[in-house]
C-alpha cells in the first residue's frame, strides 16, 4: 500500500491533501516563499519597498533631498529673474515713450484731475523725497541688488521669488536713470510721469518696488521665510 501511494503522489498525511497550503520545508520557511534572511530583512528600509531607507529623501520622494531641492531652487530663482525683467522692461518702455512724447507737452489728463500723465525729472527718491541725496540713492540701489542676488542663492518661497523680483526690477529701473540720464553718472534724474490728485508724481519702478516691499512685510508676518520655511510663533 504504500508503495502505491509513493508511486501515484497521494500525501502521507491527511493535513497536506487538498488543504492548498504550501508545506514547510526542513528548515520551517515555505516552500515557495522568499527564504528571505533575517540580517537581509534588517537593511530593508522601514517604507517596506525592500530597499534601505536612507536611499529616501526626506521629501518621500525616493530620491536624496539635495538633489529634489536643487531644481526646485532654479525654478523659484527663474520666477525671481522673470518678474524683474518683466518690471524693468515695462518701466524702461514707459520711459522712452513718455521722454519722447510727453516731456515739454502738457499733461494728458486719464481721470479728469484725479489721475494725470505728466512728465517730471526727479533727482530724489521714490515719490519726489530727499532731492539732496541722489549719490546716496544710488548707492542704496545699487546695494539692494547686491543683496537680492545673493539671497537668491537661498531662494526656495515661490511668494518671496515675485517679491524680490519686483525690487530687483524697480531697483534696475530707477539706477539706469541715475547712471544714464542728466545731469551726470549716478547723479541722474529719474523720470515720474505717474501723477494722482493730491499725491506725489512717481513712476513704474517705484510701483514695483512699493509693492514687494508690502509683499514682503506680509510675507514676513505670516512667518515665511525665502528658503520656505514657515515660522510658528
Amino acid at each position: 500500500m504504500a508503495e502505491a501511494e509513493r508511486i501515484i503522489g497521494t500525501p502521507d498525511t491527511p493535513d497536506a491533501a487538498g488543504s492548498g497550503k504550501e508545506r514547510p520545508d526542513s528548515e520551517g520557511t515555505p516552500a515557495g516563499g522568499s527564504g528571505t534572511d533575517p540580517a537581509a530583512a534588517a537593511a530593508a528600509g522601514a517604507s517596506g519597498t525592500g530597499e534601505p531607507e536612507a536611499t529616501a529623501g526626506a521629501s518621500g520622494t525616493g530620491e536624496p533631498e539635495a538633489t529634489a531641492g536643487q531644481p526646485r531652487g532654479r525654478r523659484r530663482i527663474a520666477v525671481l529673474f522673470a518678474v524683474a525683467t518683466v518690471a524693468y522692461a515695462l518701466d524702461l518702455i514707459s520711459k522712452l515713450i513718455v521722454v519722447a512724447k510727453l516731456e515739454h507737452h502738457p499733461p494728458i489728463e486719464i481721470i479728469g484731475d484725479w489721475l494725470k500723465f505728466e512728465a517730471i525729472r526727479n533727482a530724489g527718491a521714490a515719490f519726489g523725497f530727499g532731492e539732496a541725496f541722489t549719490v546716496i540713492f544710488t548707492m542704496i540701489a545699487a546695494a539692494v541688488i547686491v543683496v537680492i542676488a545673493r539671497l537668491a542663492r537661498k531662494l526656495y518661497s515661490l511668494p518671496w521669488a515675485i517679491a524680490l523680483g519686483l525690487l530687483l526690477g524697480g531697483a534696475l529701473g530707477n539706477l539706469t536713470d541715475r547712471i544714464f540720464r542728466a545731469p551726470g553718472v549716478f547723479e541722474g534724474a529719474v523720470v515720474d510721469f505717474i501723477a494722482p490728485k493730491h499725491f506725489a508724481v512717481f513712476n513704474l519702478a517705484d510701483s514695483a518696488i512699493v509693492c514687494g516691499g508690502v509683499l514682503i512685510v506680509l510675507l514676513s508676518f505670516k512667518g515665511l521665510d525665502p528658503d520656505g520655511t514657515v515660522h510658528k510663533d
